[in-house]
């Protein structure tokens, strides 16, 4: 029973975090209620999953597994694989961060063509940091007791960390364009979609602003990986590529639109790579 309260307790979490950070990636503003009622949900659901967790581990080492061994059966017992996905997104973000501080990238090979792509979302992340800021000086002045004091203050400051690492994540993992014309695209960890040379038959700057969250596919086969409520570029396929959602969720694509700050430059480095190739 506590196994099964504890999935959808993880459940309930995941379709919050979704929704904040498709929320956060469009560019609406969240209520500070609603954050802060999704942070104490996600602290109360650590808590109870970590006393599941515990009791699973125990058990694995009781029928005989090694510690590895009985805390991945453990995870993999209670929580979900969405839920998976998004804390393995939280870990790449973080990661991000760090080479966004060192003023590095993460997988721009040498000769390859790095597409930035956070521009109309850039002022809007600043705005969310600046208000995340704001609100966590407010609370820490206005809220007397001491101990909700200090649990707020650090789920105030884990939000403004994550809000930055989730530009961060996009800053430092940008589409790229290799040398003989594959294309990478990605949107921070969330999403990440490999497109080989062979696959592309053409490409063009075509401005379109489809609604949705930022991985959005249609019924006619195109995908759309959208920042800031646009996209800039299409890239026609010679056959459909499949993709996975940031959930886990499969689907192919016979074309693709994505955002790119500088649309003509992406479309002139594809065909250079097409002609080397050819």
């Amino acid at each position: 029973m506590s196994v099964r309260v504890g999935r959808w307790a993880v459940g309930g979490v995941v379709v919050a975090e979704v929704v904040l950070v498709g929320c956060l990636s469009a560019g609406v503003r969240v209520p500070a209620a609603a954050l802060l009622g999704a942070r104490v949900s996600a602290v109360a659901m650590l808590g109870f999953e970590a006393v599941v967790l515990g009791r699973l581990l125990r058990a694995g080492r009781r029928a005989g597994l090694g510690w590895r061994e009985a805390l991945a059966a453990a995870l993999r017992t209670v929580v979900p694989e969405r839920a998976r996905r998004l804390a393995a997104h939280e870990v790449r973000a973080l990661h991000s961060l760090g080479l966004w501080l060192r003023g590095r990238r993460h997988g721009v090979p040498v000769g390859a063509v790095a597409v930035a792509y956070t521009g109309p979302q850039t002022a809007m992340m600043y705005g969310l940091l600046f208000v995340s800021v704001v609100e966590t000086v407010m609370l820490a002045l206005l809220i007397p007791w001491p101990l909700v004091h200090g649990i707020l203050l650090v789920l105030d400051v884990y939000g403004v960390v994550f809000v930055l690492a989730l530009h961060a994540s996009c800053v430092t993992r940008p589409h790229v364009v290799a040398a003989d014309g594959a294309l990478r695209l990605r949107y921070g960890g969330l999403f990440d979609l490999r497109i080989p040379a062979d696959a592309v038959a053409g490409a063009r700057v075509e401005r379109r602003f489809p609604e949705g969250g930022p991985v959005r596919a249609g019924a006619d086969g195109v995908l759309d990986l959208v920042v800031g409520g646009q996209t800039t570029v299409r890239v026609e396929l010679t056959a459909p590529v499949e993709f996975v959602r940031p959930l886990g969720k499969r689907g192919q694509a016979r074309a693709v639109r994505f955002h790119a700050d500088d649309p003509g430059a992406v479309v002139a480095a594809l065909g250079r790579g097409r002609e080397d190739a050819g």
